[in-house]
């Protein structure tokens, strides 16, 4: 039990580091392109960082292991919320900008409703897959309109002072971009296979992994980034990144690994679903409350995670 364990940690690391050098590479490219600091912030970097997930529920739906695959999605919108957002609000009161409350935080809750719906079933297949990438790329494109029509030159900066820098070559580039998705897949390839390995010797069900271990494990890069901006007074886009991950993890992960491999599940419960609806429900009034997720508000939410996993943990 000692070597999938260090194995997991090990995982973890190389899921962090491929997903930087994804995004450092991805962004380094866009930036030659032409594009803009802030689309690329809404979207290359929004995505990179949410490689990890994408990697890991696309292996499990490949290997037949649907709960897995799901659980991974459906733990870390959750994760996200009540323990990224609770720990970064305990540390620093956390922003939040009309635009997120009016548009985001909306869209995130009807992807939160629309994936149980989808999956009434129990399959989540092509068609299905379809219509959720759909959706992601109609929400991209009124995304990166409306911030070339309306983003302020002070936010257009921060996303230009958030993205790494352009490399000297472009070879760099495919380097980062290359060994980055190397690394992904090594990294998931090992997390996957251990965690199955764990829970069955624990007697865990591989949607209990998904839900918590694996969930956490693929959320730790935006935890720490969340906690250090915090710790730096800087907190801004910590909301923006939390609601945006959200809305991928249903509409861009899922739908790409059904796309590929249609998805079958069997063992998450409609607890699990009405736990990370109602979590995406609860952040919407906890915004418009004076505009930030103060303290107080904070622990309200670690204080729901931990009340899940209390929960969740007995159906093992």
């Amino acid at each position: 039990m000692f070597l999938p364990i260090v194995l997991i940690i090990f995982s973890l690391a190389l899921l962090t580091a491929g997903a930087e050098g994804l995004v450092r590479g991805s962004a380094s490219i866009a930036l030659r392109a032409g594009l803009t600091p802030l689309v690329i912030g809404l979207t290359v970097v929004a995505f990179g960082t949410s490689s990890p997930e994408l990697v890991v529920s696309l292996k499990a739906s490949l290997a037949g292991l649907g709960d897995l695959a799901v659980g991974n999605v459906v733990g870390s919108n959750i994760f996200n919320i009540g323990i990224i957002l609770g720990i970064t609000a305990l540390v620093c009161p956390v922003p939040a900008r009309l635009q997120i409350i009016k548009i985001d935080a909306p869209v995130m809750v009807i992807a939160a409703i629309a994936l149980p719906l989808l999956l009434m079933g129990g399959i989540l297949g092509r068609v299905e897959g379809g219509i959720l990438l759909v959706g992601l790329i109609a929400y991209i494109i009124f995304n990166v309109r409306l911030a070339r029509r309306e983003t302020s030159a002070a936010i257009a900066d921060e996303f230009a002072e958030g993205l790494p820098r352009q490399s000297r070559h472009w070879l760099w580039d495919i380097t980062y971009v290359g060994g980055g998705l190397a690394l992904l897949v090594v990294g998931s390839n090992l997390l996957v296979d251990n965690c199955i390995m764990i829970a069955r010797a624990a007697g865990l069900s591989e949607a209990v992994i998904g839900l918590t271990i694996v969930a956490a494990g693929t959320s730790m890069p935006e935890l720490a980034t969340s906690v250090v901006a915090a710790f730096r007074k800087e907190p801004d886009i910590a909301i923006g990144n939390i609601v945006g991950s959200n809305i991928f993890n249903i509409l861009g992960i899922l739908g790409v690994s059904s796309l590929v491999a249609p998805i079958t599940v069997t063992n998450i419960q409609t607890t699990d679903y009405l736990v990370m609806i109602g979590i995406s429900i609860l952040l919407v009034p906890v915004l418009w409350s004076g505009l930030r997720v103060r303290r107080l508000e904070g622990v309200l939410l670690l204080a729901c995670y931990f009340s899940y996993l209390y929960v969740l943990w007995p159906k093992a």
